[in-house]
């Protein structure tokens, strides 16, 4: 009798579980399009300049690489919920922290930044490994549609950001209301988490801190790692960049640069719940080369279209393009559920790199050839990511 309950038991945890997963996922895409959407309003505010705004921005890319190799081994000790929860407050709180600073100055902004940029790092560790838990014990891909949960957040941001800037409501009360929405929401609804059990295999390799380091000196790892980060500049990129460029390299006025932000946006939800089928069909390695051919088509596009809409319809291209190589490359980390939670936080951690480096380098690329012709630079890592792209197939099983 007992032995047939835990079964049940299990499976009465997982939906809740399942659920509760893709509500941290839409919420954490809801507070960073909310910031994001607003960017090009900060920098009118506090007359930032191009390559000002890439360092500005680099202050969240700067608080998620200092997070990111910590959070493989504080999951492994105290747990998703715990560390997604915790997570999770202190990014509402610093994005109330954001919308006090747009409004009284540079140096209180980049201090928000880098503890939002934190937060989301530690948080987007703690939702995958719990994802990819949830994943495993459910038996079929679900992290693709996780991403697409994160994606319908970051297009709800982006088009309520739209409805803000169009009604002139001010940034800091905006991203207070939302700020405050994400403290309080997201910490109770993570309480459903599976509890923390560590993976039985576990208990033989050692301490979580050696098994994280044993982690970066794994090749497959590092190649996934690549790809990811060049994945995350293409999405990244975006993120920071879009509207501005559509603002000022197409003359288009503001809330239409929201728009195509949330257009981008909106494509990348459709292609990553659809993905799976695809993934499923015909596999991790010729989706996710075919889907950076497109990436790179729509980038293109964006940059060199004779005319707003065109450049709408290179962000839609580009947006789908962009979808499915981050939950990809989360999934192939997590192959292995024992060492799941340290191979997610270097991927992780690889790929940030993508958020540190890419707002100054689009920004002071900006100051040169305009930012709108500086998002080529993409192009390159595209090409990277296509030829390494192979180390994505699952391993073999051990003999």
């Amino acid at each position: 009798m007992a032995a047939s309950s835990a079964p049940a038991l299990v499976d009465a945890r997982l939906q809740p579980a399942h659920r509760a997963t893709a509500a941290a996922f839409i919420s954490s895409g809801l507070a960073f399009a909310s910031w994001a959407s607003r960017i090009p309003q900060v920098r009118d505010q506090l007359h930032l300049g191009a390559a000002d705004l890439g360092l500005v921005l680099l202050a969240i890319a700067a608080g998620s690489v200092l997070a990111l190799p910590l959070s493989g081994p504080v999951i492994a000790r105290w747990g998703t919920r715990r560390t997604t929860a915790a997570m999770a407050a202190l990014l509402g709180v610093s994005l109330a922290g954001v919308a006090v600073g747009s409004a009284i100055g540079v140096a209180p902004l980049v201090v928000a930044l880098f503890l939002m940029g934190f937060a989301n790092g530690a948080w987007d560790v703690g939702m995958n490994v719990h994802g990819a838990d949830v994943e495993q014990r459910l038996e079929r891909a679900v992290m693709p549609r996780y991403h697409a949960g994160y994606s319908v957040g970051t297009v709800a941001g982006a088009l309520v950001g739209t409805a803000m800037v169009a009604l002139r409501v001010p940034v800091l009360v905006h991203l207070l209301v939302v700020g405050v929405l994400i403290a309080v929401v997201v910490p109770l609804c993570v309480q459903r988490f599976l509890p923390h059990e560590p993976h039985p295999h576990a208990a033989h390799e050692g301490g979580a801190t050696r098994r994280s380091l044993a982690a970066w000196a794994e090749p497959r790892t590092l190649l996934i790692g690549l790809f990811v980060l060049a994945f995350a500049f293409t999405e990244g990129s975006a993120n920071d960049w879009l509207s501005v460029a559509v603002i000022d390299g197409h003359g288009a006025p503001a809330a239409v640069g929201t728009l195509a932000f949330a257009v981008f946006l909106g494509a990348m939800t459709t292609a990553r719940w659809f993905g799976t089928a695809l993934l499923d069909r015909f596999g991790r390695v010729p989706v996710v080369r075919g889907l950076a051919v497109v990436a790179v088509g729509g980038l293109l596009l964006f940059v060199f279209a004779p005319g707003v809409p065109l450049a709408v319809a290179g962000a839609l291209l580009w947006g789908a393009g962009a979808s499915l190589g981050f939950p990809v490359g989360m999934s192939a980390g997590s192959d292995d559920p024992a060492r799941a939670a340290v191979r997610v936080s270097v991927i992780s951690s690889i790929g940030y790199c993508a958020f540190l480096g890419g707002p100054p380098l689009i920004g002071l690329l900006g100051q040169h050839v305009t930012v709108l012709h500086a998002l080529t630079a993409v192009v390159v890592l595209l090409g990277v990511a296509a030829a390494i792209a192979s180390a994505l197939r699952p391993p073999a099983p051990a003999a």
